[in-house]
């Protein structure tokens, strides 16, 4: 009630969600909408349930008849909740969140394992992406692949060129995309690292899925 006094200043109108029409909420509204319930689904009728569920249910239909009204559309949601779940996964791209420069691993697929490997000790990555002679990417290599190697072949692995243990093939998403889709498909591929490329497929980045909790797109 207090805070009609605020919201008449400005040019709204005031919609009640109410049980008890005659309320002096209701007096001061503009529209009342009657959420009256016969009896609580509490045992003793006092802890509000029934009536809670009305007017959550009233409240939805009418947001859900405004939205069709107004037209309301996806970047509507962005525009309004920029910084909520809705809008980062409307407004965030993975170019936006992807590793770059230092960060991004990349190596030749004729380089040996003891080279990749300091380049992803420099980048501070589990990966690196692989790399053609024209800089398109063929594969991805990771420490999940130099354990099973090693364990198959010791340390004449490390001399062993990229392109002979390499994954060929890794998943990839484009630049442009939206985060929502890369979180998409380290879901279903069940992977850890997730290689950006551009239009020509080489890598410009790298999205690592332990950098996605922080940003709450689920």
């Amino acid at each position: 009630i207090n805070l009609i006094a605020a919201i008449k200043r400005f040019p709204v109108k005031i919609i009640a969600f109410t049980g008890v029409p005659k309320s002096a909420l209701a007096r001061l509204s503009d529209v009342v909408l009657n959420a009256r319930v016969p009896k609580e689904a509490c045992p003793f009728n006092l802890a509000p349930t029934a009536s809670t569920t009305a007017m959550l249910a009233l409240g939805d239909a009418l947001a859900m008849a405004l939205l069709q009204t107004r037209g309301f559309k996806k970047k509507d949601f962005a525009k309004y909740h920029p910084s909520g779940a809705i809008g980062r996964a409307l407004l965030l791209h993975t170019c936006d969140i992807m590793r770059t420069g230092k960060r991004l691993a990349i190596a030749n697929r004729t380089a040996s394992v003891r080279t990749a490997l300091l380049v992803m000790t420099r980048a501070k990555s589990g990966c690196v992406c692989v790399t053609s002679r024209t800089g398109k990417l063929v594969g991805i290599f990771t420490d999940g692949d130099l354990r099973r190697h090693m364990a198959q072949h010791g340390d004449a692995v490390l001399e062993q060129q990229l392109a002979k243990v390499m994954t060929p093939k890794p998943a990839t998403i484009r630049e442009d995309a939206l985060a929502v889709e890369a979180l998409r498909i380290f879901n279903t591929c069940k992977i850890d690292d997730l290689i950006v490329v551009n239009a020509c497929r080489e890598p410009v980045g790298l999205i690592d899925s332990q950098d996605l909790p922080k940003l709450k797109l689920a």
